[in-house]
């Protein structure tokens, strides 16, 4: 695999707003196993992965062109939106950031799952006030539903993460399933209110929180026994709600 490394090595140049990272030997032993097969599924259980960052410059520009919303707006990645031209404001940067976001993501796909073709994505910024979507959820994709597991690359800039549930959910006890149930429909269960179980599994390490400002490797796909869809949810806003952007673009597997 020198020449997969070989090429990651050299996307610096190509890219205009990310970093890729230096991964770890580990880390290298996960990427060439989805390199050869993406739908691995044991290496789908150590899936989210940070795979690049983005330059401070530019997640600053972003989160101050968020702050300039007191709602949240979201774009999607369509036929229209690539010939559409914003009016003015934080509209006309966003949609510039979403362009070079997609172009840099393109290019690092290319390398690390050369099958990934675009599938849909969208983005969104503002001020959020309440989770979105709803709950512990997955991506997945209408338009193909024998879909197995497929690339998904997101990112949020600067002040609102998102969890995600580590490791593989099926090995999970029944009790710790039964919580997860409560986040996924936000409703009590027997164990406690979801305010609570989410406080709970945060500590106890079962769900981790994707960092900020940077770009992570995850799962879509439509919950094929052979993958591992990753299974997230966005972090509670604070009362009064946080300024924040979000980008995702998924890819399928020609």
């Amino acid at each position: 695999m020198t020449c997969l490394r070989e090429a990651w090595a050299a996307l610096p140049p190509r890219l205009r707003i990310l970093a890729p990272l230096q991964f770890s030997s580990d880390q290298w032993s996960l990427i060439e196993r989805l390199h050869a097969c993406f739908n691995d599924r044991d290496a789908h259980a150590r899936l989210p992965m940070p795979i690049a960052r983005f330059r401070e410059a530019t997640s600053r520009s972003i989160h101050e062109n968020a702050r300039l919303l007191d709602d949240v707006e979201t774009v999607y990645v369509d036929d229209r939106w690539l010939v559409a031209k914003p009016d003015s404001g934080p509209s006309v940067t966003m949609a510039r950031y979403a362009r070079l976001y997609n172009d840099d993501v393109d290019e690092m796909m290319g390398v690390l799952v050369p099958s990934a073709r675009y599938r849909k994505g969208h983005y969104a910024y503002g001020r959020f006030t309440v989770a979105q979507p709803h709950g512990l959820h997955t991506d997945h994709s209408a338009e193909d539903p024998q879909a197995t597991g497929e690339p998904i690359c997101i990112a949020r800039i600067e002040t609102l993460g998102t969890h995600y549930v580590a490791g593989d959910y099926r090995a999970h006890d029944p009790r710790t399933q039964s919580m997860l149930e409560a986040l996924r429909y936000w409703v009590a269960v027997p164990e406690g209110e979801p305010e609570s179980i989410l406080a709970d599994l945060l500590k106890r390490g079962t769900l981790e929180t994707i960092p900020v400002n940077h770009v992570m490797l995850m799962v879509a796909g439509n919950r094929s026994e052979d993958s591992q869809v990753t299974q997230h949810i966005a972090a509670r806003p604070p009362a009064g709600g946080r300024h924040s952007a979000f980008f995702q673009r998924q890819y399928r597997l020609g």
